[in-house]
């Protein structure tokens, strides 16, 4: 990433550019909406719906469960920094509730919100290959725009299960560190989006590789997007998504105001697009005086733990 933004700056274009120029105005996103039950779960789309978006990825917790991915009956202590000493908080995790109450938020948000927001949700590679077949089949009727990471990405074979029993479209690759780790599934048609994180992949330039493959393939790209990677990661998903043909989606957050003055230039974001200037390099900056005010701490993910104790799958 620092390569491009250097040599962007160095020639006075914005990365985009370099990458080829724009083919398209602006990049689709969608925002994470979750809740501890169904109407937190609304409440959030409706939120979001109003400020522009017209997708949404819904998550919302499992009855019985003290946290499911996305979202925790605990959401202030989530995320703590905690001592070195310490550990993670334990969060529980069955897939038979979890299969139970996924069908009926989607159906309960289809019918509260209509058809034309567009609804993903992410499994976070938490269920086995015919779990996950059951679950997309299930959410066939109300035509989600994609069902995230339905299992490990370890066994492509497992792939070809899934898909044999469903026309749900299937995304996956935020754990994928190379273009090789999630050729096959793009090469056999197992996959609709592939969810690569720039900062794990190696950069621009390999994104832009793994795009070009997955084109071929009527495979779209919807880049990682969280809030856990900087505003100048973000800055780089924009880039790519501008200026390749087989963009589908892009994760978005909205950065808090200190981070945005620590590392100015994250893209904007109005009625449903995200954007970025015409700055040079990757439009982005950091304050490095102001970023050592807020020295490192650390902070733990939860721990996924089975009911019955034995350890499962973040």
């Amino acid at each position: 990433l620092a390569l491009w933004d250097i040599k962007g700056k160095r020639a006075g274009m914005p990365v985009y550019s370099l990458l080829g120029g724009r083919t398209r105005d602006g990049a689709l996103a969608y925002t994470h909406c979750s809740g501890r039950d169904f109407a937190e779960v609304e409440d959030s789309a409706r939120a979001a719906m109003a400020r522009g978006f017209k997708a949404i990825r819904v998550q919302v917790l499992v009855p019985g469960m003290s946290g499911t991915y996305g979202v925790s009956n605990q959401p202030a202590e989530r995320y703590s920094s905690f001592d070195m000493e310490a550990l993670p908080l334990v969060e529980r995790f069955e897939p038979s509730p979890y299969l139970r109450v996924i069908p009926k938020l989607v159906e309960h948000l289809r019918v509260a919100l209509g058809d034309e927001i567009e609804l993903l949700h992410d499994v976070h590679e938490r269920l086995t290959p015919i779990q996950a077949a059951r679950l997309a089949k299930e959410l066939e009727p109300y035509h989600l725009f994609f069902l995230e990471d339905p299992i490990r990405p370890e066994n492509k074979e497992s792939f070809r299960l899934i898909r044999q029993h469903t026309t749900t479209p299937i995304a996956m690759g935020e754990l994928f560190h190379t273009r090789w780790d999630g050729l096959p599934l793009i090469t056999e048609h197992l996959i609709d989006f592939i969810r690569c994180d720039l900062g794990h992949i190696g950069g621009i330039t390999e994104a832009r590789k793994i795009a070009a493959i997955a084109e071929s393939f009527y495979v779209q790209t919807a880049w990682h997007g969280p809030g856990d990677i900087a505003p100048m990661t973000h800055a780089a998903n924009v880039h790519v998504d501008l200026s390749i043909a087989n963009f589908g989606i892009q994760e978005m957050v909205f950065f808090p105001e200190v981070a945005q003055e620590v590392m100015p230039g994250a893209p904007t974001f109005a009625d449903g697009y995200l954007n970025v200037t015409d700055a040079p390099g990757l439009g982005t900056d950091v304050n490095e005086a102001l970023a050592a005010k807020y020295p490192y701490k650390r902070a733990y993910l939860p721990v996924v733990r089975r009911v019955d104790g034995s350890v499962g799958d973040w």
